[in-house]
């Protein structure tokens, strides 16, 4: 039912979670203690009747529960999730949250969101020091670029190079896909294939379009049309068709690069049909009778090759930070599509995130995905609903502004509506992810 790559992922995972999840509550638990609070309980996942594991050290227990949708630390004087309002009828303690100083609450209350930033910064540094940077120019795609139907309209053509985007280069040329999506952009300067240069002026809502468009990718490589390899027992191997031949035309029709060769393919339904291909200096014809499926069994050869780059310490500090400020803002921009009807039918769960990850354990992979949900959960995180850690900054700020504290039953309420409205989006997102494993 389940192929060992589901469980590689999962694997990967739950550890990615355990690390994230223990570091975030104790972002909060270090200024807790600073602060002289109680800190009652310390949990990675939730204990719902049940714990895997728990020890009390000093005034603190510590355990693990087993329900991996989270974690917690308990506070002294809290209005949290765990609901403990016998507590909070009794007279404000020393040692309690409520007691505290409003700036020293809101250290507290920051804490995991701001481990987990920097967390996701500092795995950034690590892996472009340890690792390298991946990097493609545009001159590792000789033939240029083709552009989606809907961004050729405001003037891209096929074969066009980006030469820089708002007067940088790009060290990962496809970049541009992402930027174009998440990013503002005034203008992309391209070389066209007749070797002119020209200046594209993007409009402003480009990325809104081209989400709605569906067509993410705005930008694909383009191939030549040349084999890599003949399957056996295949048409193409029986007409003699061999690995570095180029194609050339088919039925007469002229193929200029692998795009032209897959759209006739897809277009023409010809059972029988006639292709030249190029070997060294001569010109073949091969008759093919294609599969049933209209195949003909081959493949092309990949010619775009990345690149990977040392970097030191100092260069891996500074493109690390930029590389992590980047993943923040274009998590932000993109989060702005969850409130369409596309963008919602999208939202994912578990089964979302865990597909982030390699599906071959990969240590490389595994600190990249786990950077990238590390400053997902900052951001998340940081939403003012109560509940999570804004809805607390968010009352938080309101006292430090208004000079007044909202009251224990107001916060209650507030706090069990957030937790039931966070429920409700991890059950949809999940169900989401539940149609699209079925749909498949």
């Amino acid at each position: 039912m389940f192929s060992p790559e589901f469980f590689i992922k999962a694997g990967q995972l739950l550890l990615s979670l355990s690390i994230l999840i223990a570091l975030h509550e104790l972002g909060h638990f270090i200024p807790a203690r600073i602060f002289g609070c109680r800190v009652e309980k310390f949990y990675l996942f939730f204990d719902v009747k049940y714990s895997l594991f728990k020890k009390k050290i000093g005034e603190t227990v510590y355990g693990i529960g087993w329900l991996p949708l989270g974690g917690y630390v308990k506070i002294s004087g809290m209005i949290d999730e765990s609901f403990d309002k016998e507590q909070m009828q009794k007279p404000p303690q020393p040692w309690e949250f409520r007691s505290k100083p409003a700036w020293q609450r809101l250290i507290i209350m920051l804490g995991g969101v701001t481990v987990n930033l920097l967390l996701g910064f500092l795995i950034y540094m690590m892996v472009l020091f340890v690792w390298g940077k991946e990097t493609l120019p545009q001159e590792n795609i000789p033939l240029g670029l083709e552009p989606s139907a809907f961004i050729q309209d405001i003037g891209f053509e096929k074969g066009d190079k980006i030469i820089d985007v708002d007067g940088k280069e790009l060290d990962f040329v496809l970049d541009i896909n992402r930027m174009l999506l998440l990013r503002p952009i005034d203008k992309v300067k391209v070389e066209k294939v007749d070797g002119s240069i020209s200046e594209i002026n993007i409009p402003d809502n480009i990325g809104n379009e081209i989400f709605q468009s569906g067509q993410i990718n705005s930008f694909i490589p383009i191939f030549s049309a040349t084999i890599d390899s003949v399957f056996n027992d295949s048409p193409a191997l029986y007409a003699g068709m061999q690995s570095g031949d180029v194609i050339v035309s088919v039925n007469g029709q002229s193929i200029y690069d692998w795009g032209d060769f897959s759209k006739w393919i897809d277009n023409n339904t010809d059972d029988l049909i006639n292709v030249e291909v190029e070997r060294g200096n001569s010109i073949y014809k091969l008759n093919i009778d294609r599969n049933d499926d209209g195949t003909i069994g081959v493949l092309r050869r990949n010619e775009i090759r990345t690149m990977n780059k040392k970097l030191g310490l100092s260069e891996s500090i500074i493109q690390g930070f930029n590389y992590g400020y980047w993943t923040l803002y274009e998590y932000v921009a993109g989060f702005s599509f969850v409130f369409t009807k596309k963008g919602a039918s999208q939202l994912g769960g578990f089964g979302t995130i865990g597909n982030i990850f390699p599906a071959k354990w990969d240590w490389k992979g595994f600190w990249l995905s786990t950077a990238l949900i590390s400053i997902i959960l900052a951001f998340m995180n940081v939403l003012p609903i109560p509940a999570l850690d804004g809805g607390h900054v968010m009352f938080l700020m309101y006292e430090m502004i208004s000079g007044r504290k909202p009251s224990d039953r107001f916060m209650e309420v507030s706090t069990m509506i957030g937790f039931f409205l966070l429920i409700a989006i991890v059950l949809y997102a999940n169900g989401n992810d539940i149609v699209r494993a079925f749909a498949n």
